[in-house]
């Protein structure tokens, strides 16, 4: 064995003690009183988590708050904040600002991440190879794919198709939409179908991004994925859209994803900052309550969306801390319905990305969290930090526990 992990809790048995052995990367055997390794660790009865999978962020315009203003704080100023600095991103530019904000989340225990990534005649490809440059900077400690999409439209900005497909073609591992933006919503769905079919790729939408339920483009893209036998292979992002449909339709909505395989990503920190903003008092939360989509069959994940930009001036790039900011906004209080919070960035987001090689069990890769408690649900309640971060078996992120000083 070459790392035997002793005393340690997992998420879906936190009342028994176990130990877990790793060998070459990956999970050997988890079990009682296991041999020692070449190196052994006592978690002296702490959580194990499997590491935690980021399914939709922005590298390519993370941590630029400094360079535009988030005065109304709306979707439309979002964009065009970032579509006003966006000439003068370079690739080196994009490569920083992209490995600051994959450290934040390299040190807050993630190790799986998709990105979105815009191109368009204005960018070009520079964020998408300034991306390349992180993710190949920051592979030993974080799995990184692609997905490229149009954020300012496709079939109303020529040149955008072209920039896509070259992307797909030089190793995108996903194909996005934003088709809110386009001048045909649904004939951008339609394009991104057909480049998926094209490379035999994943989608992943952001769609339904407001509160007004007088269209919901959720319907199209179920026809879609059921037309292209693409279950199992779509998701669908922010959908505020369902946090102001009535109880029996929101319920539908939710058997009817079930039922076409396409998922479903709430970026909660994003969502209740943009949402709203049409109101003067009770203002509506605009985060969907997912969790009673997950509990309907409906694979669900909780995502960070922005970090330090115009659609969410603020982050650290910490996924436990936003499934206690998604619990407090959806009133989430019973521990089984917390404990499937963190579900919702860790195995139900692997599941997302159809990830399989993903969990803790025998033969998986072992990327694993340690954190600072014993029990899945409270571990979100307190925001419990990482304490250890490991990377197919190596050791990546080490905090230390805080030490208390009493005056003598």
């Amino acid at each position: 064995m070459d790392f035997t992990f002793r005393n340690l809790r997992l998420p879906d048995a936190p009342d028994r003690i176990v130990d877990l052995g790793v060998m070459e990367g990956r999970i050997a055997a988890i079990g009682g009183e296991l041999p020692d390794g070449d190196r052994t660790l006592d978690l002296g009865g702490r959580l194990v988590l499997p590491g935690f999978v980021e399914t939709h962020i922005h590298l390519d315009k993370a941590c630029v708050l400094h360079r535009c203003s988030a005065d109304r704080g709306d979707v439309a100023e979002a964009i065009s904040e970032v579509a006003r600095i966006k000439p003068d991103f370079t690739e080196e530019d994009v490569a920083g600002r992209a490995g600051q904000a994959l450290r934040k989340c390299v040190v807050n225990g993630t190790t799986r991440m998709r990105t979105h990534v815009e191109v368009d005649p204005v960018i070009g490809l520079r964020g998408f190879e300034g991306v390349k440059r992180a993710i190949a900077d920051w592979r030993w400690a974080v799995d990184v794919e692609i997905c490229v999409f149009p954020q300012e439209g496709l079939l109303n900005n020529p040149g955008t198709d072209a920039l896509m497909v070259a992307a797909l073609k030089d190793g995108a591992g996903s194909v996005g939409a934003a088709p809110y933006t386009d001048t045909d919503p649904h004939g951008q769905i339609d394009r991104v179908f057909e480049m998926a079919r094209d490379f035999d790729v994943d989608i992943d939408m952001h769609l339904d991004f407001s509160t007004d339920i007088s269209s919901v483009d959720a319907d199209y893209v179920m026809r879609k994925t059921d037309e292209y036998g693409w279950g199992g292979r779509v998701a669908i992002g922010h959908v505020s859209k369902f946090s102001a449909v009535p109880p029996a339709q929101f319920d539908d909505y939710a058997k009817r994803l079930a039922n076409s395989g396409v998922a479903v990503t709430v970026l909660p920190a994003t969502d209740l900052f943009l949402m709203g903003r049409e109101h003067d008092h009770s203002v509506p939360r605009g985060v969907s309550p997912v969790h009673r989509m997950l509990e309907q069959g409906v694979t669900c994940s909780l995502s960070t969306n922005n970090i330090l930009n115009p659609f969410t001036p603020f982050g650290d790039g910490s996924l436990i801390r936003m499934a206690n900011l998604y619990a407090n906004i959806a009133q989430v209080g019973r521990p089984e319905t917390m404990a499937a919070c963190l579900e919702m960035v860790s195995t139900c987001s692997a599941r997302l990305m159809n990830l399989m090689d993903y969990g803790l069990a025998v033969g998986k890769v072992a990327d694993l969290v340690v954190v600072d408690n014993s029990d899945p649900a409270l571990a979100v309640a307190e925001i419990s930090q990482p304490l250890k971060v490991f990377k197919a078996g190596r050791q990546t992120v080490e905090r230390p526990l805080p030490e208390l000083r009493v005056p003598r």
